[in-house]
């Protein structure tokens, strides 16, 4: 079994979703977890985020804790470099020197390019793409300095695929892809990695939200269950992905085994091209 004992990580949007799975993943494989997602609903624009109420802090606290290991908790936007070094600065204090990287926070929003204003194109953008530089940017010197990281941006095949009426996603996931590269060459010296894991849709509080902006867009009257079987139909292995999933290969992705694996784009697909 894959030990990450000693280790620390620092998983946004580790509140809900894939993030919060990858975040109990690597707790239980011994890795001490800070988990940060904003709270409240506060920022929505129209986007899909799953943004998680107060008390979800405290179940979730729970839950990582009960893996044994060191949890800190709380409130994390991305979009705000101020916040996010006074999260760094109490995660560090709870859990020691953070030594794995998951970028997980991200939204999306069913609309046309023209749908788009200013600020909803900004928002994704600055969630999906800015925040996770912001994050590098604070917690890269640190890697390198030690000699060990793992960097783990949470993609989607929307980084390679095109989609209607997602062109701020799809552009926010290219553009994550495109500094994955760029941390992965720049830490390779130092035995830091970094990759992006694309999966295709994946079964989240987020995905249910974005189905739902889809079929209302349709029009069609279909509801949320009708759409998400639609979509498991659609894929070759006639289901939808599991946050586990990409779990389980972040948890690989992080491991000693895998510290020649970087400067890649891996994808959870079931065969799917989206």
């Amino acid at each position: 079994m894959t030990s990450l004992k000693g280790r620390t990580a620092l998983i946004t949007g580790g509140l809900t979703g894939q993030g919060l799975a990858i975040a109990q993943a690597l707790a239980g494989a011994g890795a001490n977890v800070a988990v940060g997602s904003y709270i409240g609903e506060g920022a929505r624009q129209g986007d899909a985020a799953a943004y998680p109420a107060e008390a979800e802090l405290q179940r979730v606290r729970a839950m990582l804790q009960a893996e044994g290991v060191k949890v800190h908790a709380g409130h994390l936007d991305v979009r705000s470099s101020e916040v996010i070094d006074a999260f760094i600065q109490a995660a560090q204090a709870a859990c020691g020197p953070i030594d794995i990287l998951v970028n997980a926070a991200g939204t999306t929003a069913e609309q046309p390019v023209s749908g788009h204003s200013d600020a909803l194109w900004e928002k994704i953008l600055d969630t999906n793409l800015t925040g996770a530089f912001r994050t590098t940017r604070s917690l890269l010197p640190g890697m390198i300095a030690r000699g060990w990281g793992r960097i783990i941006n949470i993609g989607s095949t929307a980084a390679s695929v095109g989609w209607k009426d997602n062109p701020a996603y799809c552009a926010s996931k290219s553009g994550l892809l495109g500094l994955t590269r760029c941390v992965a060459l720049e830490g390779a010296p130092h035995g830091v990695t970094a990759v992006m894991i694309s999966p295709t849709w994946v079964e989240t509080e987020l995905m249910r939200r974005n189905v739902a902006q889809v079929a209302e867009r349709e029009g069609k009257g279909e509801s949320l269950e009708s759409a998400m079987a639609r979509i498991a139909g659609q894929n070759p292995q006639q289901r939808i992905i599991q946050p586990g999933e990409v779990a389980g290969l972040a948890v690989f992705l992080c491991s000693e085994a895998a510290k020649g694996i970087t400067a890649e784009n891996i994808q959870i697909t079931g065969g799917a091209l989206w």
